[in-house]
């Protein structure tokens, strides 16, 4: 389709989406935004897949928001607003099959939080990152749910208020994603790390996001109920049965069903 933006491919458990709008840096127009969110929510629906790994084309993984499309008029209709952002965050923060950032090229603004959402991020070494909102009069507000809780206050409050650009390696530094990576090993990177993921039973795989989501925001108390109580939950599955008996056996296991 010579209008798609955003592209999916599912091969070797991996369902990869692709940002392909390079006319616009990869920007978060309303045809990006409405793409990637259709294409997760097909990878999630897709049995065969078992990691989702989001990526780009061009030298930008994405600038942020669409300035120029916000600018024209009637900018406010046909879903442009923050709702399919926070939409689209709140898939990748939910879903429980794990989901890769591959990050081949700066981003800056929403770009960011887009990195943020995902549960393990890559970049090239040669990436910046930026939070420029301030910089045209706005806020980072939207994806300061899914950056601040990896950057921290100190951090977060600096990268916010200064709107400076800062590089992958600092980014690693900071918590904001796990590894910068010259361009030559992006792929080796990304590809150790989906091979152990892999390794793991799919619902485990699920209820350990969810516990690293979930747990820090909770008091002590409730978090130990909550911990105890999943984890004999997790004790007695199928999937818990089947691991300990492959350990046992010392074979692979036999993981079933989707992630």
């Amino acid at each position: 389709m010579s209008d798609e933006v955003v592209h999916l491919v599912v091969a070797d458990r991996i369902a990869t989406i692709t940002l392909d709008s390079e006319s616009n840096r990869n920007a978060l127009s309303i045809a990006l935004m409405g793409q990637l969110e259709e294409k997760l929510q097909a990878a999630l629906s897709d049995d065969e897949a078992r990691l989702i790994v989001l990526t780009n084309t061009g030298t930008v993984f994405c600038s942020g928001a669409d300035l120029k499309e916000l600018a024209s008029p009637g900018a406010g209709a046909g879903g442009a607003g923050p709702g399919r952002l926070v939409s689209i965050l709140k898939t990748i923060l939910a879903s429980p099959k794990p989901v890769i950032a591959r990050v081949a090229g700066p981003a800056r603004a929403g770009g960011l939080g887009l990195v943020a959402a995902c549960d393990i991020s890559v970049a090239v070494d040669s990436a910046t990152f930026a939070f420029s909102e301030v910089r045209i009069g706005v806020i980072p507000a939207i994806i300061s749910v899914v950056v601040l809780p990896k950057l921290g206050r100190t951090r977060g409050m600096e990268l916010f208020l200064t709107g400076d650009t800062f590089d992958a390696i600092e980014a690693a530094r900071s918590g904001l994603i796990n590894a910068a990576v010259p361009a030559g090993e992006l792929d080796e990177a990304v590809g150790r790390f989906a091979e152990s993921i892999l390794k793991g039973a799919p619902g485990a795989l699920a209820g350990s996001k969810r516990l690293v989501r979930e747990v820090p925001a909770m008091e002590t108390e409730e978090a130990f109920d909550f911990t105890g109580r999943i984890s004999a939950e997790y004790f007695a599955s199928e999937e818990a049965r089947e691991g300990m008996a492959a350990f046992a056996q010392k074979r692979a296991p036999r993981w079933a069903g989707p992630a």
